[in-house]
């Protein structure tokens, strides 16, 4: 890391003003800050010093993420050997998962980097870490059989029109992977909610061998209960790609069909647990999206007219990329409440309003991504009320006391 360190040294005046590479000195100075603490801090005016800063935050978030990228991977293996009806190592498995999901990964990167990139350059000004997360999650919430140019398309979209044109990063008001998937899902339907899209059966890569099995479905447990029959209440309709009952356990564990990072309740627990201790992520955003979509179901359960309406809140919550959103996407301290009473309201909002429309509308069965972006447009209302009434309850007091 020294002659690392002397090697960026020795060519950095190149890009300083007046240097013959001054053109890159924002792309100097991210890769820079990537890989080095930056040495220059403020010394007057009203800055806090702190010992975190937004690249620590950011690579934290990151390390939370691990659980559910590995787990993903995995998954992915593990349901691609299902379809086929083939049996791998865990090696193999894990391989496969990775070698599908690493490209999705590299071109939300390169796309979405090299946008911020190129942003930098034109506005002259230094390239900001937010997008570290940002290129991680999107291909964590797309079904694995999504092309890589559909994801290409999808996040310069996005880092365009939900980043760049509100002034980047801090500055946006919806979370800019959800509107990458947002986008996916209304610009090309068949890839984000097609039966077979979410289970990957080619052997792309050589690894396994076999054919499609004839009962194979690659719907997701929601999609199947968003289209069960009423005379399916009381039973259980949910099953694997080789329609074997799924349980509750099956469901939190992960191995089923899903979005690559959404899959696995206990991976994302982790990531969870890491985020709260470290203080990055806000409890009472994440305990309220889960205790107002609890409280959703058990009205719901109360009605049990369709299948959607009459399973348990467990099993809610276990489905889909509720848990994911919860944990990953309602806590972004960007686009969320930011005032502490504010972070009650907006998680139990998301909460509830993810089971309301994946109950009442069967179109959008998964129901969180539409939550968070519908409630990113209210934080900063919900956000105003709240310390608007601060306002007025302490200008009671004072006029009490006088």
């Amino acid at each position: 890391m020294k002659a690392l360190r002397n090697f960026l040294n020795k060519i950095k005046p190149h890009f300083e003003t007046g240097g013959k590479l001054s053109t890159f000195r924002s792309v100097f100075e991210g890769f820079e800050s990537f890989l080095f603490v930056p040495h220059e801090t403020s010394r007057s005016g009203v800055h806090i010093h702190d010992s975190i800063d937004s690249k620590r935050i950011m690579t934290i978030v990151i390390v939370a993420l691990m659980p559910a990228l590995l787990f993903g991977m995995y998954n992915t293996g593990y349901q691609h050997y299902l379809a086929i009806g083939a049996a791998e190592t865990w090696w193999m498995t894990f391989l496969y998962g990775l070698l599908a999901v690493l490209p999705k990964i590299i071109v939300s990167y390169v796309v979405g980097l090299g946008i911020e990139f190129i942003a930098a350059q034109i506005k002259k000004e230094e390239i900001q870490e937010g997008f570290l997360v940002s290129g991680m999650l999107i291909p964590m919430i797309v079904p694995v059989d999504t092309p890589l140019w559909m994801i290409a398309v999808a996040t310069a979209f996005a880092v365009i029109f939900a980043k760049e044109v509100f002034g980047g990063t801090g500055y946006n008001i919806f979370n800019v992977a959800l509107v990458t998937r947002a986008f996916l899902f209304f610009a090309y339907p068949a890839a984000m909610s097609g039966d077979k899209v979410f289970v990957r059966t080619a052997d792309t890569f050589g690894l396994g061998a076999g054919t499609v099995v004839d009962g194979f479905s690659g719907a997701t447990p929601l999609g199947q209960i968003a289209t069960a029959s009423k005379d399916m209440i009381g039973s259980f309709p949910v099953t694997d790609v080789l329609n074997q009952p799924l349980s509750t356990a099956d469901m939190i564990v992960g191995l089923i069909p899903g979005s690559i990072g959404e899959t696995s309740v206990i991976a994302i627990l982790l990531g969870a647990a890491i985020l709260l201790y470290t203080g990055v992520a806000s409890w009472k955003t994440m305990l309220s999206v889960f205790v107002g979509g609890a409280a959703a179901v058990l009205g719901f359960n109360l009605l049990g007219t369709t299948v959607a309406m009459s399973i348990s809140p467990l099993e809610h919550l276990a489905l889909g990329g509720f848990a994911f959103g919860a944990v990953f996407m309602a806590t972004d301290p960007v686009t969320s409440a930011r005032t502490e009473t504010g972070k009650y309201l907006y998680g139990l909002l998301v909460g509830a309003m993810a089971i309301v429309i994946r109950v009442l509308n069967p179109g959008y069965p998964e129901g969180m991504m539409l939550a968070i972006l519908l409630m990113n447009t209210f934080a900063p209302l919900i956000d105003y009320y709240v310390v608007d009434g601060n306002v007025k309850r302490r200008l009671k007091r004072i006029a009490v006391k006088k």
